[in-house]
């Protein structure tokens, strides 16, 4: 595995629609790979591939809500789609490819989806929360889509500071 550098902002290929994969090789999973990595170490949520210049269907989400005691694991999904969504968050959302930027995003609560594994065989999955807030931002960096586009607004410091208080600030919020 290896640490892939992850685009930032002002990076064309972050506006570009991706295109579906097609082939679950030894290349997929080697991207796949590190792109977990890249998430751990940036200390995300999300992943998608744009984000490591990859215009590929692929995205990786961090699943928090797990039962006490259990570990947050890292979900790969490959040409996922939102089979259905209901409910409402707010909140602050950031993102790794915009460091130190953040806007009040309203999102699904609840999502279901389908995705392929890494070898192609297809599943479903349903995620609430921060989960379904992370998986709703990197389908949208599938499309070529922003967190900034879909923002109510950017949220000043002294929002952020509000919102979560002065030390907690973001407590893995960027996908």
């Amino acid at each position: 595995m290896a640490l892939r550098n992850i685009v930032k902002k002002g990076d064309g290929v972050l506006q570009k629609h991706c295109r579906p994969v097609t082939e679950f090789n030894d290349r997929l999973h080697i991207m796949l790979d590190d792109m977990a990595e890249t998430l751990r170490k940036a200390d995300g949520v999300g992943l998608a591939a744009p984000q490591v210049g990859v215009l590929r269907r692929a995205v990786l989400v961090l699943e928090t809500n797990v039962p006490e005691g259990e570990e947050e694991r890292i979900v790969e999904l490959v040409n996922p789609e939102i089979l259905e969504c209901s409910g409402e968050q707010s909140g602050p959302e950031g993102c790794l490819s915009y460091p130190g930027v953040y806007g009040w995003v309203s999102r699904p609560d609840h999502v279901r989806l389908r995705a392929q594994d890494r070898n192609g065989a297809w599943f479903e999955v349903e995620w609430d929360g921060l989960t379904a807030r992370a998986f709703c931002h990197e389908l949208d960096h599938l499309e070529g889509v922003m967190f900034d586009e879909v923002a109510d607004h950017i949220m000043s410091e002294e929002e952020l500071d509000a919102h979560y208080g002065k030390d907690e600030q973001n407590d893995g919020a960027e996908s």
